[in-house]
């Protein structure tokens, strides 16, 4: 096995880890350098497939404040959203878009040079910036990456994938141990601050928006690690997926479009927003999400449809140029045709808890983008606080190195050593096939744990995965990327179900058909792993 040292490991090549590198760089002296890891090619993340924008509260927007977006932000989280978090992202979004700007990040001007922002669900005011027009991620990305790139102090792991943190006998983190999956070895890292950027889970769902790298993999690390976890029932279904299947998700029809004036419709053209909300589209998602899912059922079909015909055709093709082109190539000209839509996992609300430095309970370990709940959030998302969330968390994280002495450990204990030996020994296993595997879970959690849950449903579901773990006989090490995938699916599966078992209310992007109606205090769930068990922090 090979060893080596940093200062500071980052894992995970979305915006948030792409830009955490950046900034730590740039501020912070590294005896022993920074490492970014990414289990794909670098910048193959979430991050990509960002369509709509990023929250930007702009001094230069005098139609916006930080009060309305804290509002906003705190009305559509139903009741879980952190104030102190809420405003610290809202109030630092001036100074990092600014930042962002210095790096070459480029946003959508009007004819006079002045920021574009645009509208969402539930949101008071325009406030969203976008890049590209429907191609904010991929531009704020693509950026971000060449910067990485082509910076001789970040030193870059591509197709290597994270599967233990080194936790000592202290409960520190003190590194981590990596698997190549292009040469089968194994290497021990160690460092004295492991940020964990590893991005989502939506990939354990049938239906997903989510790219293939989505398997939730930092929160299997942290949970594995005695991290504290919360609010992992919170999965956010995108409303609005072109209903088409891909090879690994399904196309986003960004949220903007309805911001736009875009309706929502049955088959014969008629609207039935009216139905649900009093903002019809523009309602929060976790609402127009069960509308549109309730349509479907009442219905006996598999979607609805989103009619942008009201747009002005040139308007559609300057605003939406990706959207446009994929729809397109699905034989849909959008400014003439109704849009084929349904829902599907789109974010996840929950994470491993982190306070506003992107610290977690165990020291030396950080979280940051969505593999984080820092409380933004609450039990649903407002549109585009997604990005914003990671850049503020990652220009934090940056700023809080700055003043930690990071040095790496220069002896290792038992504890340590235990975790190494365990990669260090040469198994013989038999291939599985993971694909048929992947999606027996994928439908598992689909149906169980997905829009509408129950305990009969969750119940099942949980059955259903114990008896399908039985055909992954993998405890430690794993054969390739693809086994250690999904063994992070299996763990995070159960941690979401189990979590929406105790959570005996409908809540936001939690929504129990047996349970309705909304407890009067909201709580979060706490979940962390005592004694090798799964355990409830009360």
């Amino acid at each position: 096995m090979k060893y080596s040292k940093y200062s500071v490991v980052i894992i995970g090549s979305g915006i948030a880890g792409l830009y955490a590198a950046l900034k730590i760089e740039q501020q912070t002296h590294l005896h022993d350098g920074i490492l970014l890891i990414t289990k794909s090619k670098l910048g193959e993340s979430n991050s990509r497939y960002a369509q709509g924008g990023m929250v930007a509260v702009m001094k230069d927007n005098k139609s916006d404040s930080t009060e309305s977006h804290i509002t906003d932000t705190i009305k559509a989280g139903a009741g879980l959203s952190e104030f102190n978090t809420v405003k610290f992202i809202s109030e630092n979004s001036d100074a990092v878009v600014k930042d962002l700007l210095k790096f070459g990040v480029e946003f959508d001007r009007d004819e006079n040079n002045n920021l574009c922002f645009t509208k969402e669900a539930a949101h008071s005011v325009r406030r969203i910036l976008h890049s590209g027009g429907d191609a904010t991620g991929k531009m704020i990305e693509k950026v971000l990456t060449k910067d990485v790139s082509e910076n001789p102090n970040i030193d870059v792991y591509e197709q290597t994938v994270a599967v233990e943190l080194l936790i000592d006998s202290k409960q520190e983190c003190k590194g981590l141990i990596v698997f190549n999956d292009l040469t089968k070895e194994y290497e021990t890292i160690y460092s004295s601050a492991v940020i964990l950027a590893t991005g989502g889970l939506g990939q354990l769902f049938k239906y997903t928006t989510n790219p293939a790298v989505a398997t939730g993999d930092g929160i299997a690390l942290a949970y594995n690690a005695g991290a504290v976890l919360r609010d992992l029932e919170f999965i956010q279904f995108h409303p609005t997926a072109l209903a088409i299947d891909g090879d690994e998700n399904r196309f986003l029809i960004s949220e903007a479009v309805r911001g736009e004036g875009a309706k929502l419709v049955d088959a014969d053209g008629i609207e039935f927003m009216y139905k649900y909300h009093e903002n019809r589209e523009l309602a929060p998602r976790d609402i127009v999400t069960r509308a549109n899912y309730n349509e479907m059922i009442k219905n006996k079909v598999d979607h609805v449809y989103l009619n942008a015909t009201c747009i002005p055709k040139e308007k559609l093709a300057e605003r939406f140029p990706n959207i446009s082109r994929i729809c397109s190539e699905n034989g849909i000209d959008i400014a003439h045709d109704f849009i084929p839509v349904a829902p599907a996992a789109h974010y996840s609300m929950g994470g491993v808890k982190t306070n506003l430095e992107g610290e977690t309970s165990i020291k030396g370990l950080y979280a940051i983008g969505e593999v984080a709940s820092t409380g933004l959030h609450g039990g649903n998302r407002l549109a585009s606080n997604s990005l914003l969330e990671c850049v503020v968390c990652a220009f934090k994280v940056a700023d809080v190195l700055k003043n930690k002495e990071l040095k790496t450990p220069k002896q290792i204990d038992s504890d340590l050593k235990a975790v190494i030996d365990k990669y260090s020994k040469d198994l013989l296993m038999e291939e599985i096939d993971i694909d048929i595997l992947k999606h027996e879970l994928q439908d598992i959690m689909w149906r169980g744990a997905g829009i509408l849950r129950s305990q009969k449903t969750l119940t099942t579901a949980l059955e259903e995965i114990s008896s399908l773990s039985k055909k992954f006989p993998r405890s430690v090490k794993c054969l390739n990327k693809e086994e250690y995938e999904f063994k992070n699916m299996l763990i995070v599966s159960k941690l979401i179900i189990m979590a929406a078992l105790d959570r005996k209310e409908s809540r936001g992007a939690h929504y129990r058909l047996d349970y309705v109606d909304t407890n009067e205090t909201g709580v979060h769930s706490l979940i962390t792993k005592a004694e090798g068990e799964l355990s409830f922090v009360r």
